[in-house]
This record gives structure tokens, C-alpha cells and sequence, in this order.
């Protein structure tokens, strides 16, 4: 088993820039892939990033791709999502998930690819 808990959500404006943690314990070698996924209010939860193992591989969602940056350290157990120009439509509960395999894009993004998930985080975006 693997837990996971996030933080670092809050209130920003549009334009700003917030990071999100997520830190692993128990079986950390079963969260070879951790990834951030989001929910808005009365949507689904929709992927945003992933990242593997080493770091060296990683995907978006077209929706973040040049705003949002996804890493990782191991030695800490820590993944991190940075987001930069932070824009109303990015107000969501930002959920973390691991998952002991790496994933293509293809099915990387998919809720059911993951058996761990956190509690969330909060962030709002105001305009």
C-alpha cells in the first residue's frame, strides 16, 4: 500500500503561480509513475501530469503544456507540480496519484490506471 498526501493548494490570482506536494509512504516502490489529476466543482476528474520513476519521462495534458511543470524526488518521496500563469479555469481539487508501472500518454491518463490516490488539495484561482 501506498499513501499519499498533498498540500500546498490555496487562493491565487490569474497570472500567479502556486506548487503543489505530494509525499509517498509506506510501499514507495509501488509508485513508479505518480501523476496529478484535478476536479472542478460538478466535472470529472481529469488527468494533468505524469512523471516516472527517474524523472526522465513525463507527459501533460494539452490544457497545461507550457504552464504547469511535474518532478519528482525520490531521496524525499516527493512529487511537486508547479504551476505558473494560473488562470480561473484552473480552479480544481488537485488530486495525486502513484501507480507501480509506467504508463504511456495513452493510458497514463486514465483514472483506472492508478490504485493510489491522496485526499486532494484545494486551489482557486480568482480573476
Amino acid at each position: 500500500q501506498v499513501q499519499l498526501v498533498e498540500s500546498g493548494g490555496g487562493l491565487a490570482q490569474a497570472g500567479g503561480s502556486l506548487r503543489l506536494s505530494c509525499v509517498a509512504s509506506g510501499r514507495t516502490s509501488s509508485s513508479q509513475t505518480m501523476a496529478w489529476f484535478r476536479q472542478a466543482t460538478g466535472k470529472e476528474r481529469d488527468f494533468v501530469a505524469a512523471i516516472s520513476w527517474s524523472g526522465g519521462s513525463y507527459y501533460y495534458a494539452d490544457s497545461v503544456k507550457g504552464r504547469f511543470a511535474i518532478s519528482r524526488d525520490n531521496a524525499k518521496n516527493t512529487a511537486y507540480l508547479q504551476m505558473n500563469s494560473l488562470t480561473p479555469e484552473d480552479t480544481a481539487t488537485y488530486y495525486c496519484a502513484a501507480a507501480p508501472d509506467w504508463f504511456s500518454l495513452k493510458y497514463g491518463s486514465r483514472i483506472n490506471s492508478y490504485p493510489y490516490w491522496g485526499q486532494g488539495t484545494q486551489v482557486t484561482v480568482s480573476s
